[in-house]
């Protein structure tokens, strides 16, 4: 059972962590010259503006950052309510809360990923980038975000399955 409850700890850390780096890190959109996420566009690696207001997609942008951030800040929720219901729930009982918020978290990162994924050619055609931004391919990031789509979901699914046990 202490196995069990190591795996599933690693893998709600993991899936934390994956969260954190797809949010972060500026790589949902790369090319050769150049990288892109929902904050800020890298030319060179050296010379990055911010994105802004300026831009007619700004608001898919938004939701997009809005919604990675929700998910990250509902996975480390998720995190300490486990905690916290393993000292506090009673034996044979189900983690239903943490496993809301964990689902809770895979929704949030799939709707930020599903809009990227359709508005990332609008949103980089809007700007009037100096380079042929589309050229691109997805990054590791935008990767990154869809695996901790999947983690995510696997681990609410299992937090919905688990009981407490001696």
């Amino acid at each position: 059972m202490l196995i069990l409850l190591a795996f599933i700890i690693v893998f709600h850390i993991t899936s934390a962590a994956l969260l954190f780096i797809s949010t972060i890190d500026n790589a949902w959109w790369v090319g050769k010259d150049f990288s892109t996420d929902v904050w800020k566009v890298c030319i060179n690696i050296s010379n990055c503006t911010a994105i802004d207001e300026n831009s007619s997609e700004y608001q898919s942008v938004q939701a997009v950052q809005a919604t990675m951030i929700l998910s990250t800040i509902l996975c480390c929720v998720a995190f300490l309510v486990f905690i916290l219901q393993l000292f506090r729930l009673k034996q044979g009982e189900r983690f239903v809360l943490t496993s809301t918020i964990q689902l809770l978290s895979c929704l949030c990162v799939m709707i930020a990923a599903s809009i990227y994924t359709n508005k990332h050619e609008d949103l980089h055609k809007s700007y009037g980038y100096p380079f042929d931004i589309l050229s691109g391919q997805y990054g590791y990031s935008f990767i990154l975000a869809w695996i901790a789509f999947a983690f995510t979901l696997i681990s609410g699914i299992m937090y919905l399955v688990l009981r407490k046990r001696k």
